[in-house]
């Protein structure tokens, strides 16, 4: 019987289609580019269009509505979803356990309703034998809400370690499973989710870091798309009769901008983040290395969405963001007063601070695809997707333009590892798998799978072959030939009406099927709530 292989899935937040090196960003990336380098990388690889669904899907193979997580994990919206990982799903480390693996986390969780009781949508609940991490979906890289090891809460950890930063805590935890794993289990295969929370805001990072980019952006983001999409021509990613798409319309030219050392120094942060993540990841390499895995690990890297356009306004609500979301500190560990909201006379990435880079960087971010984090067109759900297993991949550095999804994840860990997706676990009835497995990929282009589709806040999408229907809530559906213009900038809706009427109806079985709330329901659940609180004040 061949040997197992043991699965290291690492997944981070908020990032680009094409910030890291391997798929054309400016940022420096050694440790990706390595495995890309090795390894394959999907150039149309989906996720969904937020933090929460992505986790879901991923973990689960199904879609996210189907799990419970249909948006966020708040139970105040109301959004109509639980906002819980519920009981019909099961998540790949219980099944990989139930198949004789060991199970480890190391990363963000942000699939749980509950951030401060354990329940059982929290990770040692659903099939991990250690968990190290956050609950919460963002917050400080300094001093994190929910830090929380197995079961118990270690905030004090952050609050004792002067030196204590999130990503490196997340890799450095990660690295000491490995070690600790081949010593105490050396014939028992391990999975190994590493979610880091990196980039996502706040701006936080290592000094040493943010000065290594300093000049790295200063022809500004209009430059800087057009010479990523020269570089992703060139290395394949992109085909080159695809345009690339106008800056967002909401943005001055880089000419014009105001603060620009500021907006520098947001770009700059980022990219630190980014780094400080692949320097975690390199020290994860080098333990699979040192303990003779690597050869036999099977190692994927993906984005959780598109990078994000948020702002935090200056005049931004603190409470809202430390009291109501809980992704936030008042103070600092030492006790100084943070300071919220994209101020230009802050300069972003001390511990001090709360600010995001803005829709410009996240336009050059998701170079060469229009719109972010939210939306179901090309930039809020691409990303990139690498795949390295030494024993399982014999095309190194090769591309896959095969379209995949996260639903696939699932399906191609099952296939490698000979795990059986269960119809029942645990006296709960499981829903089929939804994804098919990348396996035969890894060997050959296929270019060929079933439909697939998206829905985020009423922002939805089905590609089937060449086609893709999209529409940005409440707007009307467009239709692209992902074959021709990828990016998005020919609506062919009026051209071909059949072929919208077709995939529409499509999107509405699959939607019915999968537990898709539709939207305007959800806004008067919002609208009635709202009513209903201020009546209660009243």
């Amino acid at each position: 019987m061949p040997i197992r292989p043991n699965i290291l899935l690492i997944l981070n937040d908020d990032m680009g289609y094409s910030d890291i090196g391997c798929f054309g960003g400016e940022v420096d990336t050694p440790n990706l580019d390595r495995l890309a380098a090795h390894g394959v990388r999907f150039t149309q690889f989906y996720s969904t269009a937020r933090c929460s669904p992505s986790r879901a899907s991923l973990l689960t193979g199904l879609h996210p509505h189907q799990t419970g997580i249909g948006v966020l994990t708040y139970d105040q919206g109301p959004e109509g979803y639980p906002g819980n990982l519920n009981k019909n799903c099961i998540t790949i480390p219980e099944v990989l356990k139930n198949s004789g693996y060991r199970t480890y986390m190391s990363g963000k969780w942000h699939i749980a309703r509950d951030l401060r009781q354990p329940s059982d949508a929290w990770p040692k609940q659903r099939g991990f034998d250690h968990f190290y991490g956050t609950i919460i979906g963002a917050g400080s890289y300094f001093d994190p809400n929910t830090l929380t090891r197995d079961n118990e809460n270690i905030e004090s950890e952050a609050l004792s370690d002067e030196d204590f930063y999130y990503t490196d805590a997340i890799s450095d935890q990660a690295t000491r499973y490995i070690r600790e794993h081949s010593q105490d289990n050396p014939d028992v295969p391990f999975f190994l989710y590493v979610a880091y929370t990196a980039p996502h805001w706040p701006l936080h990072a290592r000094e040493e870091d943010a000065a290594k980019y300093e000049g790295r952006f200063d022809v500004g983001w209009d430059r800087l798309r057009e010479e990523r999409m020269r570089r992703m021509v060139d290395m394949g990613i992109i085909d080159r009769s695809w345009k690339l798409t106008d800056r967002d319309p909401t943005q001055p030219e880089w000419e014009a901008a105001e603060n620009k050392e500021w907006l520098l120094r947001c770009m700059q942060v980022y990219a630190a983040q980014i780094d400080s993540m692949d320097q975690g990841i390199g020290r994860i390499l080098g333990m699979l290395e040192e303990t003779g895995q690597l050869e036999n690990t099977m190692i994927i890297f993906l984005s959780d969405n598109g990078a994000c356009a948020e702002p935090i306004p200056e005049d931004v609500d603190p409470d809202e963001l430390v009291d109501s979301l809980a992704i936030a500190r008042r103070h600092t560990r030492k006790g100084e007063e943070v300071r919220f909201g994209n101020d230009p006379s802050i300069i972003p990435g001390q511990e001090n601070t709360y600010q995001s880079y803005g829709v410009a960087w996240a336009n050059l971010s998701n170079t060469p695809f229009r719109l972010y984090k939210h939306w179901v067109h090309e930039g809020g759900i691409a990303t990139p997707f690498i795949v390295h297993w030494p024993q399982g991949i014999h095309d190194k550095g090769s591309l896959r333009h095969t379209p995949a999804q996260l639903t696939d994840v699932m399906a191609t860990v099952l296939e490698a590892s000979g795990a059986v997706y269960p119809e029942s676990y645990q006296g709960n009835k499981i829903l089929p798998l939804e994804g098919q497995s990348l396996l035969p990929v890894f060997g050959r282009d296929t270019l060929e799978r079933g439909t697939l589709y998206w829905e985020h806040e009423g922002n939805a999408a089905v590609r089937s072959g060449k086609w893709k229907l999209v529409r940005n809530y409440p707007g009307p559906w467009e239709l692209y030939d992902m074959e021709q213009d990828r990016t998005e900038m020919n609506d062919l809706a009026q051209q071909y009406p059949e072929q919208v009427v077709k995939m529409s109806a499509l999107y509405w079985a699959w939607a019915k099927r999968c537990g898709v709330i539709p939207r305007e329901k959800i806004l008067d659940i919002i609208k009635n709530s709202a009513a209903k609180a201020f009546w209660e004040e009243e």
